[in-house]
């Protein structure tokens, strides 16, 4: 059963400036997948940025506390990310995540560009 992310919302944005990503979940949506968004910026691996467990509690890398914030509506089959304050070291691709068990499931990724 294959759950289909579809990412949006990137861009480009000075130093200090906010973006917001939405991930539009469909196909096999359970209410109880973990959610998440990851990014990876050229030359590195893939990193955990937020998640959030199906109760909402949030998790966030030390690198983004307190300036990003991930929420999910699991009636509209959706996930967002808030990202404000934002540092030219944020530019990556942004890739949102559901986890179901041992099943995984990653979007196509949207380019967040942070320069000014």
């Amino acid at each position: 059963q294959v759950q289909l992310l579809v990412e949006s919302g990137g861009g480009w944005v000075q130093p200090g400036g906010s973006l917001r990503l939405s991930c539009a979940r469909s196909g096999s949506v359970w209410p109880y997948d973990i959610l998440g968004w990851y990014r990876q910026a050229p030359g590195k691996q893939r990193e955990p940025v937020a998640t959030m467990s199906s109760g909402g509690i949030p998790s966030y890398a030390d690198s983004v506390k307190g300036r990003f914030t991930i929420s999910r509506d699991n009636d509209k089959n959706t996930v967002t990310l808030q990202m404000n304050s934002l540092k030219p070291e944020d530019t990556a691709v942004y890739y949102c995540h559901a986890q179901r068990f041992e099943d995984q499931f990653w979007g196509q990724g949207t380019q967040v560009t942070v320069s000014s």
